[in-house]
């Protein structure tokens, strides 16, 4: 009974972290947008292919994401509860974060939302990869190749090569995307290493019995 009391207890603690940092990553999006510097690589791709296609970006976004998942499942890693949650709710708290925040126009406040917004995204990341529920599209791409390359490095080519396409096809880029393709990956790397409590192990399904 006190076994079952605290497995309960610590799956509502897992997904409860997932939800939490998945909020706190869509409001670094929002501020992220709302500073006007760039967004990240992941984004400028979906942007790219919506000016050439003329796709609505939401289509786009749910086209791409779905995609990076099929790709990181055929090398082994496998969507979970967290890779639906991570995909819809980011998107959600995005639109309602750019509708709150207000107009941020002195050069100082810009980059300061620029700065937060890094802070942000990359706890949120951690924290939701720290879950061990599941990979969204951008990340589970970049796990799917660690190893040989480990994750700190595959997301920040994924950010990369993403703004690259992106920029390529008409998509603009700034400040904050050169910063998020160089700093995102080794930032979540860290938090992560360092702050081992939020590590969750990953669950089978004969665990949830």
């Amino acid at each position: 009974m006190i076994l079952q009391w605290v497995t309960s207890r610590s799956v509502a603690a897992q997904y409860a972290q997932l939800v939490i940092s998945c909020t706190v990553l869509g409001l670094g999006v929002a501020l992220l947008l709302e500073a006007g510097m760039g967004s990240d690589g992941y984004s400028t791709l979906v942007s790219g292919l919506t000016i050439q296609t003329g796709t609505p970006f939401w289509l786009m976004n749910i086209m791409v994401g779905a995609v990076f998942v099929a790709i990181a499942w055929a090398r082994g890693r496998k969507p979970g509860p967290g890779t639906l949650v991570q995909w819809f709710l980011v998107g959600t708290v995005i639109s309602v974060g750019m509708a709150l925040v207000p107009d941020l126009e002195p050069l100082v406040v810009r980059v300061t939302a620029l700065v937060l917004a890094l802070v942000l995204m990359s706890f949120g990341v951690a924290g939701y990869l720290a879950s061990n529920t599941g990979a969204g599209p951008a990340e589970a791409m970049a796990l799917a190749w660690d190893p040989p390359l480990p994750f700190r490095w595959s997301y920040s080519i994924l950010q990369a090569v993403g703004a690259l396409a992106g920029w390529l096809m008409g998509a603009s880029v700034g400040p904050g995307t050169v910063l998020i393709f160089i700093l995102m990956g080794p930032a979540v790397d860290l938090i992560r290493r360092r702050w081992t409590f939020l590590e969750f192990p990953a669950r089978r399904a004969a665990d949830s019995e």
